[in-house]
């Protein structure tokens, strides 16, 4: 049975049985606490957690998901991968135990022309949690199953939390026999190789308290409703239903290892390490697919390295194959045709996806050349010290700067003999991520108890948010924390974060910058808000500062943004999706949105692009988008289902979570896109969009940074301001401009050329004296002294060479010359094979001239070149040189 029908067939089960099908989720998390959706629950999560009330009493999924932990033991296992399809169905406070039992059992033995997937029942074993004794007996007296196919386990295997405080339970797994070949029979406590875990069901009836690790929490009591959460997993069952050995053999993974034996001419089967590399090369190449499908481009930081080290991965892997072509396009292809059949959407997005890809592979070909030169000179730099160890600042170095996955540095570096220091590599990692998930967490939270905005919506329900047609109203205070922690009360000059049943402020999000103004209590009391953030689902916290009075819990208010403000992020945003559209319009519909930033009066917009986009593209770009402004197109927006807006073609923003229910902006007959955010009401009123240039920001995005209205308006003033001096200063045209000054700069560069020969010509001119002044130590030939301050480098080592050039090559000489350039002293020595045949190097004396300089030097035997930083120990600097020649002659 292929992969796409047993999808078919679970989503089919279910939706006949009463459930709501929920598409799955984008792999980029909606969660602070994950970089990547890494289970099929993650985007029931804010339901079981009692965030938000579900919408439906039954679901069923089948979600992408991402581990990257074990990415080591890709390809060495049967099971480990890292993109995984997790099939799970829900329950909230519908049926429990034995109700998804009894369907796990139904849709597993049911034969395959009745829509199930025919295991045979006498292969299936269960195991419970060892003090569940409710399970055993439904799957033993209601089911059927013998009791010595049903296995009791302890809290590690079978049972489940989140990790933190909240909803947890007893699980039971169902696990399929396959057969001796596999392994010793007795069961999965025995041999978890042979009886395949394939579906975990997890019944929620207790809640947790606080605690570490899997085991070490309190069972504080029973939840006041009962939720099932199960996942079986679409690879694992493809896996037995195929009949193969392991998960990279079912059929979308195989036809990815066939490409890649193609590609590199080493057949499947012929030898271990060979297998581990194609097998690594078809997970990669998949996950990087699913990923990029998904919005994320590659990086060096959170979802972008992800994505970057499978990657670089996968190539790697294909070098070591053999491949020595790009590899990536056909692999993507391959991807694209298995996994196009169960995400359409993948084969809609082809063209980006391929383009992203193609640009990482070509980034990362040239980075393998540039860091393994990197490489190479740290490791000659490690032996060369007498070590055995690679530092763990240069494996992080390569990195964090050249993209070097770390067990890439690691086989480099074993290659060359040399171990590296993991710990001191991962330690610095660490604290990388832990600055970066501070900050966000900081950003969103205030450092707050995510609990205490639970509680308010709980008990006060979501804020109602008015602003889209007000920008002031009544309201009432229903929470409040000070320093982060509830409070009934706060007062003049504390740092609060109000809570109100209602308000026209804009809680940061999709882009747009938070709204700022005040609070006027009807106690006269008022708040300075700066920022309004959303921590969890649907409760705006205003964050701010107690001007005067006291600040209560339940007290009226009166809340009031700062206009000016809003209308201009208004501006910008309006501005943002023009240039998103006429980006697309120009650039096809690779210009994907990958980020954006609306603030007052200014904006910037990321999107997907291969390379730079053209000066002439970028001013007709911005000519389209003030040619839609002067068409005083207005902007509407609609609320409608998700598949309407597909059907109006409304674009989507890649990463952003939406429900069934979207909020749909559209300008005119220019734009349409799907955004929550505030607008203007009609093109006019951006006035202006000036764009300030394009960049690159990472593999594949670029960024435009622009400016709207007043702004704008000021920028061009001072632009004008700057081309009306000009203009005077060279006695021409505006238009005329680029061709005097380009004029000019040539006839200044070629005075500088001028310059420069006849100061070389001057410092030549000194070299017969010099020689002619040789001073005599010990039967060599000695030159030092001091040349014009403002001497070049390259003057100076010509000077030093012509002088080497002018004593006779049977008479021992040393010329060591000074120069002071820029406030800093330079020095270099030159040496003749007669001195060097008595022991004296240009590289030792130099080291000695430049340490008597304050700074360090180095070169060849023959020449050598230094420099220090204090220009008056020059004359020492030459001693050193003579007392050196002194002891070796």
């Amino acid at each position: 049975m292929e992969s796409a029908e047993i999808r078919r067939r679970w989503l089919r089960f279910f939706e006949e049985r009463g459930h709501t099908v929920v598409p799955s989720a984008s792999l980029i998390a909606d969660d602070p606490t994950l970089l990547l959706i890494n289970a099929g629950m993650v985007p029931f999560k804010p339901y079981f957690l009692g965030e938000v009330k579900p919408p439906f009493d039954r679901a069923v999924s089948v979600q992408k998901c991402v581990r990257t932990p074990d990415i080591e033991e890709v390809g060495k296992t049967t099971r480990h991968g890292t993109f995984f399809q997790m099939c799970g169905n829900f329950s909230f406070g519908d049926y429990f135990k034995e109700g998804a039992i009894k369907l796990a059992w139904e849709l597993l033995t049911t034969s395959v022309e009745g829509g199930g997937y025919g295991l045979e029942p006498e292969k299936l074993w269960i195991t419970v949690y060892k003090e569940d004794d409710e399970a055993e007996r439904i799957w033993r007296d209601v089911i059927g199953v013998p009791a010595e196919r049903i296995q009791r386990l302890g809290m590690g295997p079978n049972f489940w939390s989140m990790g933190v405080p909240g909803p947890c339970g007893p699980c039971s797994e169902i696990n399929y026999d396959r057969g001796p070949e596999f392994g010793v029979e007795g069961g999965p406590a025995v041999n978890d190789e042979r009886y395949v875990e394939i579906w975990n069901l997890v019944f929620m009836q207790y809640e947790r308290g606080p605690g570490e690790g899997k085991e070490d929490f309190p069972i504080l009591g029973d939840l006041p409703s009962k939720n099932i959460d199960t996942g079986l997993g679409l690879e694992r069952l493809a896996m037995i239903l195929q009949g193969v050995h392991n998960m990279y053999e079912t059929d979308n993974l195989r036809a990815v290892i066939d490409k890649a034996t193609e590609l590199t001419g080493v057949a499947y089967g012929a030898h271990h390490d060979s297998d581990v590399s194609l097998r690594v090369v078809a997970d990669h190449m998949r996950t990087s697919v699913m990923l990029i499908g998904d919005g994320v481009t590659p990086g060096n930081e959170g979802r972008g390295y992800v994505l970057r080290r499978i990657m670089r991965r996968a190539i790697r892997n294909m070098r070591i194959l053999g491949a020595t072509e790009p590899v990536v396009g056909e692999l993507v292809d391959v991807v694209l045709k298995t996994m196009g059949q169960q995400y359409p959407e993948l084969l809609t997005d082809r063209k980006r996806i391929e383009t992203v890809a193609l640009a990482e592979e070509a980034a990362f070909l040239k980075t393998l050349k540039a860091g393994t030169n990197i490489l190479d000179t740290a490791v000659t730099d490690t032996k060369a010290a007498g070590g055995t160890v690679l530092a763990g600042d240069k494996a992080f170095l390569l990195h964090d700067t050249w993209g070097f996955p770390i067990d890439l540095t690691l086989e480099m570096a074993a290659e060359q003999g040399l171990s590296v220091d993991e710990d001191g590599f991962r330690r610095l990692m660490k604290e990388q991520r832990e600055r970066a998930k501070a900050d966000a967490k900081a950003k969103k939270t205030g450092h707050a108890d995510l609990s205490a905005y639970r509680e308010v919506a709980d008990t006060s329900g979501s804020t109602v948010f008015t602003g889209y047609t007000d920008t002031e109203g009544e309201s009432t205070v229903v929470g409040l924390l000070v320093d982060g922690l509830p409070s009934p009360a706060a007062t003049e000059g504390d740092e609060v974060e109000v809570v109100l049943d209602r308000t026209p402020f804009y809680a940061e999000g999709g882009g747009q910058l938070a709204d700022s103004g005040r609070i006027r209590l009807d106690s006269g009391a008022v708040v300075e808000v700066r920022d309004v953030q959303q921590p969890v689902p649907g409760v705006s916290v205003h964050k701010g500062t107690v001007q005067v009075g006291e600040v209560t819990v339940g007290a009226g208010a009166y809340a009031q943004i700062d206009v000016k403000r809003r209308r201009a992020i208004a501006r910008a945003h309006s501005a943002t999706h023009l240039t998103h559209q006429a980006l697309r319009d120009a650039l096809g519909p690779t210009a994907a949105q990958a980020g954006s930033e609306n603030s007052p009066g200014r904006f910037r917009f990321d999107f997907g692009s291969p390379a730079a986009v053209p000066g002439a593209v970028l001013t007709d770009v911005e000519q389209k988008i003030n040619e839609v402004l002067s068409r005083e197109l207005d902007v509407t927006a609609e609320v409608m289902s998700m598949e309407e807006a597909k059907k109006q073609g409304a674009i989507a923003e890649f990463g952003e979570k939406y429900g069934d229910r979207v909020r749909v902006v559209t300008i005119g007959d220019f734009s349409k896109e799907l955004c929550g955010g505030t607008h203007v009401h009609n093109t006019a009123q951006l006035g202006l969009v000036k764009l300030l240039g394009e960049s690159s920001i990472g593999s594949g995005v670029r960024r435009v940074e622009a400016l709207v209205g007043v702004d704008a308006y000021n920028f061009l003033a001072r632009e004008h301001t700057v081309v009306s001096q000009l203009t005077d200063l060279v006695k021409g045209r505006p238009e005329e401009l680029p061709e005097k000054i380009s004029g000019m700069l040539a006839k200044l560069k070629e005075a500088e050329k001028e310059i420069e020969r006849f100061r070389a010509e001057k410092v030549l001119q000194a070299a017969a004296g010099l020689a002619a002044g040789a001073k005599e130590v010990r039967g060599v030939a000695l030159v030092t002294g001091q040349v014009p301050d403002g001497t070049a480098a390259d003057d100076l080592r010509k000077l030093v060479l012509d002088v080497r050039g002018r004593i006779p090559g049977d008479r021992p000489a040393v010329v060591a010359l000074f120069s002071v350039a820029n406030g800093r002293p330079v020095t270099v020595i030159a040496t003749n094979e007669a001195a060097r045949e008595r022991g004296l190097k240009a590289g030792d004396l130099v080291r000695a001239a430049a340490k008597a300089l304050g700074g360090g030097g180095g070169g060849k035997p023959d020449v050598a070149q230094g420099g220090g930083t204090n220009p008056a120990a020059v004359d020492e600097a030459a001693a050193a040189v003579e007392r050196l020649v002194t002891e070796a002659a």
